[in-house]
């Protein structure tokens, strides 16, 4: 869920530094960068040790960025609830001259810990807010887009997944998931346009491969999926996609057995 944390939300103890340094009671060394990245980064391989950490630095003043390092640390411990509420708090709660990027990117970890736990429309609402700071980000959009299809909305969706298309029509991942999302609303031959499109652009696109599969199985054409999924299979042995590729060859071989 944090990939992007120690680089962009360095911005964040800096923003905080000077006011802390100016009030009494706290330690400037409390919002010091490296200790806050240090932070974010145990979050990811110990947690629990994070959490333990990032509270006692909470406790003596360690102010939102502190905060912060204590909601991903909940995230990386599975406390999904905790975590997306912790991290809209945190997004509430900066300045006002805070960038609206760093925001928006709080708020899209929270919509992450709300998706844990199935909470779907408090995770578009995150999403959207989001969006309203940045519109014209295109992971935000194609995370707006995923959550919309988790919960069935594949329309919307594809609204989404249309403007990250106009943004960068380059971008192979956008239209697999838009393919997926016709398929979804049973417009087969939308769906195979963009599945050839993202193949075109990556030809060796393992998302892609399994996609264009399924929507040629669904159309009659054994032989073409079998082709996909095989290529599929032999690419990228071991990945999510080609496990689902090698039990929709099994499934074929039984029903034409």
């Amino acid at each position: 869920m944090a990939r992007k944390t120690v680089s962009f939300f360095a911005v964040l103890a800096v923003l905080l530094s000077g006011a802390a340094a100016g009030q009494d009671g706290l330690d400037p060394k409390f919002y010091d960068e490296q200790r806050y990245e240090t932070c974010i980064r145990l979050g990811r391989s110990a947690p629990d040790r994070a959490y333990e950490e990032a509270r006692m630095w909470e406790i003596h003043g360690g102010g939102l960025p502190a905060r912060h390092c204590v909601a991903l640390s909940l995230y990386g411990m599975g406390q999904y609830d905790d975590a997306a509420t912790m991290l809209e708090s945190v997004a509430q709660e900066l300045p006002e001259d805070a960038p609206p990027a760093l925001r928006a990117d709080i708020l899209a970890q929270a919509a992450k810990s709300w998706e844990e736990v199935d909470e779907l429309e408090r995770a578009v609402a995150n999403q959207t807010t989001a969006l309203e700071l940045v519109p014209d980000s295109r992971a935000l959009l194609t995370d707006r887009a995923l959550t919309l299809a988790l919960a069935g909305n594949y329309w919307e969706a594809i609204d989404d997944l249309n403007r990250v298309i106009e943004l960068d029509p380059y971008d192979a991942d956008a239209f697999v998931f838009r393919a997926s999302a016709y398929r979804f609303v049973d417009a087969p031959e939308l769906a195979l346009e963009d599945a050839n499109q993202a193949l075109l652009l990556d030809p060796e696109h393992p998302e892609g491969l399994l996609e264009r599969g399924n929507i040629l199985r669904l159309a009659g054409d054994d032989a073409g999926a079998r082709a996909d999924w095989v290529k599929l299979v032999e690419l990228h042995n071991g990945r999510p996609a080609a496990d689902a590729a090698q039990r929709n060859l099994e499934i074929m071989d039984l029903d034409t057995r």
